[in-house]
C-alpha cells in the first residue's frame, strides 16, 4: 500500500526544493521559531556554497533575510559531516560574511550571521538538543559586560559585541527523546524522524505538510533523493565503524605499548579521520554500480540523458552507452 504522507527529508529539501521562492515560507517558518521573531526571507544567496553537484551531500545554504527590525541579516544553514565540524562551521560563516561584501565597500556592510549546524551525530558530551554559542567580551578584572560605541545614521550608538558578532546554533537531531509540544520541538521531531503530525500549527511545518511530500516527485526526482538517503546512511555507518574499530584498536595498542588507559581514547580518537575516509573510498567504489543500474532504470523510463547525469553523476558518454 503507497505511503502517503512520506515527507522529504529537510537536508534535501532545504538545498533543492526550498531553494524555490514559491516554498519560501517553510523556510521562514523553520527560522522564526528558531530565531524567536519573524523572519522574512529576501533571496536564497547565489555563492560557492550553494552550488548543486552531484557529491555535494552535505553543504551549506546561505540565506538573505529581513528581521522583525527590518534589518537585512544573512543565515546559513550547514547540515554537518563530523569530520572537524567545528572548523567546517568556522568556515562557512567566514565565506557566509567575505562572499557577501563587495570590495571597497564599508565595515559597516558586514551582515550579521546566524549559523544553524543540524547534526545527525554524537559531538560529545552535552545534555540538551539544543546549543546556542555568540560573543561576549567580559573584563577580566570586572567581570563585566563590553558595549562598543559606534556610528549608525549620524548618531553614537552602543552595542554589544554579540549584536554584530556571528551566532551559532547547533541542532542536535539525536538527542531530542521527548514529546513535542512547542513549535521548536515539532520541527525538531520533524528533522529528527520526518514525521509532521496533521494538526500542526507550528510555523512552516503546515506548509511543509503540503510541499515536502516524496509522492509529489517525478520518478527521476525520486531516484534522486533515494541516492542521496543511501549516501548519508553509508557515511553515518562509515563514521561510526571507524569511530568502534578506532577504539578497539586503540585499546589494543595501548595495552601493548603499555600506555594509560586515558592515552588509549586519545589513540582511538587520532585514527577515526583516516578510517572513516578510507571507507568512504572503498564504499564509494561499490556505489558505482548502483548508479550505472540507477541510470539504466532511468535511461528505460526515457528520462534525458542530462537528467540522469545530474542525479548519477555519470557522464553523458556513459550514459549513452548503456
Amino acid at each position: 500500500m503507497v505511503q502517503k504522507d512520506r515527507y522529504i527529508r529537510f537536508d534535501w529539501a532545504v538545498k533543492r526544493l526550498l531553494r524555490n521562492k514559491a516554498n519560501f515560507g517553510v523556510l521562514e517558518g523553520f527560522l522564526t521559531v528558531l530565531l524567536g521573531e519573524p523572519i522574512r526571507i529576501v533571496e536564497i544567496l547565489e555563492s560557492e556554497g550553494n552550488q548543486q553537484r552531484e557529491n555535494d551531500k552535505f553543504n551549506r545554504v546561505d540565506i538573505k533575510a529581513r528581521n522583525s527590525k527590518d534589518e537585512i541579516i544573512i543565515v546559513e544553514v550547514q547540515n554537518t559531516r563530523e569530520i572537524y565540524y567545528l572548523e567546517r562551521i568556522l568556515f562557512g560563516v567566514a565565506k557566509a560574511i567575505t562572499e557577501h561584501i563587495e570590495l571597497g565597500e564599508l565595515y559597516s556592510q558586514v551582515k550579521k550571521v546566524y549559523s544553524i549546524s543540524i547534526l545527525y551525530f554524537d559531538i560529545g558530551k552535552g545534555n540538551d538538543y539544543l546549543y546556542h554559542g555568540q560573543n561576549s567580551f567580559v573584563g577580566v578584572h570586572t567581570g563585566d559586560f563590553l558595549e562598543v560605541t559606534t556610528k549608525e545614521k549620524d548618531a553614537i550608538v552602543r552595542k554589544l559585541p554579540a549584536e554584530i558578532f556571528p551566532e551559532y546554533f547547533l541542532i542536535r537531531v539525536n538527542e531530542f527523546n521527548k514529546v513535542a509540544v512547542t513549535p521548536l520541538e515539532e520541527w525538531i521531531e520533524y528533522l529528527k524522524t520526518g514525521i509532521i503530525r496533521p494538526d500542526t500549527k507550528a510555523p512552516g511545518l503546515e506548509e511543509a505538510r503540503r510541499k515536502l511530500i516524496y509522492y509529489n516527485m517525478d520518478r527521476a526526482e525520486q531516484l534522486a533523493y533515494d541516492e542521496h538517503i543511501n549516501a548519508v546512511m553509508i557515511q553515518n555507518d562509515v563514521l561510526s565503524t571507524a569511530a568502534d574499530e578506532g577504539r578497539e584498536e586503540g585499546r589494543q595498542e595501548g595495552r601493548q605499548e603499555g600506555m594509560a588507559e586515558g592515552r588509549q581514547e586519545g589513540l582511538a580518537e587520532g585514527r577515526q579521520e583516516g578510517l572513516a575516509e578510507g571507507r568512504q573510498k572503498g564504499l564509494a567504489e561499490g556505489r558505482q554500480e548502483e548508479k550505472i543500474e540507477n541510470a539504466r532504470t532511468m535511461k528505460s523510463l526515457n528520462i534525458p540523458s542530462e537528467v540522469i547525469h545530474q542525479v548519477t553523476g555519470l557522464s553523458i558518454k556513459d550514459i549513452e552507452e548503456l
